[in-house]
């Protein structure tokens, strides 16, 4: 009698949950909703961090709120706002907001273009200029301040030295007022003309060789390439840096505020810029309703500039397709 071993039945692999097939129900929710679970994180940081504080800094503007006391809060209605269009070193930080943000952006952005036409060409350590361009950018806005807040000085700065040896006598930078918006644009000059050069530079470089090849066989010298082909080119790079250069003069606090360290602007606040008006109210005399109220002013002039921005461009755009 011979006995027959009956082979046991093999176990089933279990099966992956997340390998195993869903329902047709299932995926086709997921596949609507997964795209919404990606952006969640993002979405639910700029409620948290962006769209709650602008709303609620709205909704402190319409109070009487002091930093002493923040819970005592007493209706205002549009009181906030009225008195600032009533106070005089409001016109007065408005006005040098706007005059210090020409100095810095018209000088920037011209500078800007030019060196980024000559590192656009093949020179000799052209990779170190470029990398030396980001250094100003990198650089701590207190301690680059600080530093040309010494060269910058009235009795041993470095600038009134060297106004001395071509025969002109000192000039008090932080005093006068044409004098400091001069000083504080240069530093914003120094800081940023780099970092557009560099944008510059990349929108060039986007620009097809073919075009600059026509242009040459036609007989165009480098000054009609770079004034018909590169700055048609680069029209939407420099739309860009126009509205951003205008958003950073708008706020502008850093340097003004470090550069004698007064959050008043100078003597007579010939160089307090709104953001630095905004800090005083709050933070120097205390009232959070009022610079709510500015920021809120700042944040509408910000969207009417680059309204206005937007509106140019693009009527100048149609005035250019319809030749």
């Amino acid at each position: 009698m011979t006995l027959t071993a009956t082979a046991k039945p093999e176990p089933k692999p279990e099966q992956d949950p997340v390998s195993a097939p869903r329902p047709p129900v299932v995926r086709r929710a997921w596949r609507k909703l997964s795209p919404y679970a990606y952006i969640a994180p993002f979405f639910t940081l700029f409620a948290a961090f962006g769209l709650f504080p602008l709303i609620y800094t709205a909704f402190v503007s319409l109070y009487r709120v002091e930093l002493q006391t923040p819970g005592d809060m007493e209706w205002r209605g549009l009181g906030n706002y009225t008195a600032l269009l009533s106070d005089e070193f409001f016109w007065t930080a408005l006005r040098n907001t706007f005059t210090i943000g020409v100095l810095s952006t018209v000088p920037q952005l011209v500078m800007a273009l030019g060196l980024a036409h000559l590192l656009n060409y093949r020179l000799r350590g052209r990779t170190f200029l470029r990398t030396a361009m980001l250094l100003p950018y990198a650089t701590s806005v207190a301690a680059a301040t600080l530093v040309f807040a010494q060269l910058f000085g009235r009795d041993f700065g470095l600038i009134n030295y060297a106004l001395g040896v071509v025969g002109i006598g000192p000039v008090d930078w932080q005093t006068g007022t044409v004098a400091s918006q001069i000083a504080v644009s240069t530093i914003v000059i120094w800081r940023w003309t780099g970092y557009n050069a560099l944008i510059y530079l990349a929108g060039m470089q986007s620009i097809p060789s073919e075009l600059y090849e026509a242009a040459e066989v036609d007989g165009a010298s480098r000054w009609r390439q770079f004034f018909h082909v590169t700055l048609p080119g680069l029209r939407p790079t420099i739309l860009f840096t126009v509205v951003v250069s205008t958003i950073g003069a708008t706020q502008l606090f850093g340097e003004p505020l470090l550069f004698e360290g007064s959050i008043s602007g100078g003597i007579s606040h010939q160089y307090q810029t709104l953001g630095l008006y905004m800090y005083e109210q709050g933070w120097g005399f205390f009232h959070l309703g009022r610079a709510a109220a500015i920021a809120w002013v700042m944040f509408v002039l910000i969207v009417v500039l680059v309204g206005v921005n937007a509106l140019i461009a693009r009527r100048r755009s149609r005035k250019e397709a319809g030749r």
